[in-house]
């Protein structure tokens, strides 16, 4: 059984990343529902929407998608500092709870 995760990636640089670059990055990952982050800052991330069986490897996949987005985006190739997922199931149960 798969389920819909949400996976946020960021990775971090040398170099200050550009509105532009980051424009760029958001076209890339627009196709996976995704979203981009980190204009004028040392890094630049994504949020992106994949199917999987298990959170493990909603991340693989979701590496994958991401490290196509930035070739795509021409943007360095930053090392990645950050991966975590949210479930379908964990954003119900953490929106029932406020």
């Amino acid at each position: 059984m798969t389920m819909k995760f949400s996976v946020s990636i960021f990775a971090e640089g040398d170099r200050i990343i550009t509105l532009e670059e980051v424009v760029e990055l958001a076209d890339a990952v627009a196709i996976y529902n995704g979203l981009a982050t980190g204009a004028g800052t040392t890094g630049y991330g994504a949020q992106i929407i994949v199917e999987a069986p298990s959170s493990d490897i909603a991340v693989d996949a979701a590496l994958v998608l991401f490290n196509e987005a930035v070739k795509k985006a021409n943007l360095p190739a930053f090392e990645i500092i950050k991966a975590e997922t949210m479930s379908e199931d964990q954003d119900w149960e953490d929106a029932l709870e406020q």
